[in-house]
């Protein structure tokens, strides 16, 4: 999946990278330009993965469905997901994938890579190491290598659930996490002049913890208990 990617050039690059990793379903998040000529000659043989990309106009819509998202990123995140190397990550994500829930590796803009709220939308982030002295790794040479990582995986025992529960979607996600902040506002609990330093700790522990459909369910229903008339009015009397 792939941030408003700029130049159309490294969309088609990226999408040659995909192919010969056996990677053939391309998302594109509000891309500069596409389709381009330049996407085209640079895919070099994998023009049927630009045919059937995806292009979707934001992240929240690309990511619908999908149960474990890992993002890329440049650099250390205080307060983001956890941090993985490409192998422990791709390992968890294939697994995952291997076992029929629907999954994401996204990459971010060629400049500035993915912003703090987008890498918020991801249960893991995934750094590439490389020469401290001069880090610059191109687009397409960073899902080569989450690629191939992704062909050694395939080899890998998928690690099964121990029940048959469903994991919480993307969107489910996000529906929990606003429902969190409405009522850490109307409680008091969240200062509304300085609201993202919380919500973004919260993510990160939900986001680590990845909770089933069953388990958001209990917490919204929860929170909605908790926001009735008839519950505030008992605390109330305390």
């Amino acid at each position: 999946m792939l941030v408003e990617t700029s130049h159309p050039g490294n969309i088609g690059a990226a999408a040659r990278a995909m192919k010969t990793m056996c990677l053939s379903e391309l998302v594109l998040v509000n891309p500069g330009e596409f389709p381009h000529p330049d996407a085209s000659a640079r895919a070099s043989g994998a023009a049927d993965l630009l045919e059937r990309a995806r292009v979707t106009a934001t992240l929240d819509e690309a990511l619908a469905g999908c149960t474990l998202v890992a993002g890329t990123s440049a650099r250390r995140r205080g307060l983001g997901p956890p941090e993985l190397m490409p192998r422990d990550c791709v390992a968890q994500v294939y697994a995952a994938a291997a076992a029929g829930q629907q999954v994401a590796l996204v990459f971010g803009r060629e400049r500035t890579g993915l912003t703090n709220e987008e890498l918020g939308r991801c249960h893991m982030l995934v750094n590439i190491p490389s020469n401290p002295e001069y880090g610059s790794l191109n687009l397409a040479a960073a899902v080569q290598v989450l690629g191939y990582e992704w062909m050694l995986a395939r080899g890998a025992t998928p690690a099964a659930r121990e029940d048959d529960t469903t994991p919480a979607t993307a969107d489910e996600m996000e529906r929990l996490y606003e429902h969190l902040e409405s009522a850490a506002l109307a409680s008091g609990f969240l200062d509304p002049e300085n609201p993202k330093h919380l919500m973004r700790r919260l993510r990160r522990l939900f986001n680590r913890a990845q909770p089933d459909q069953n388990e958001v369910h209990i917490l919204r229903g929860l929170l909605t208990a908790l926001q009735s008339p008839k519950i505030r009015g008992r605390r109330g009397n305390t």
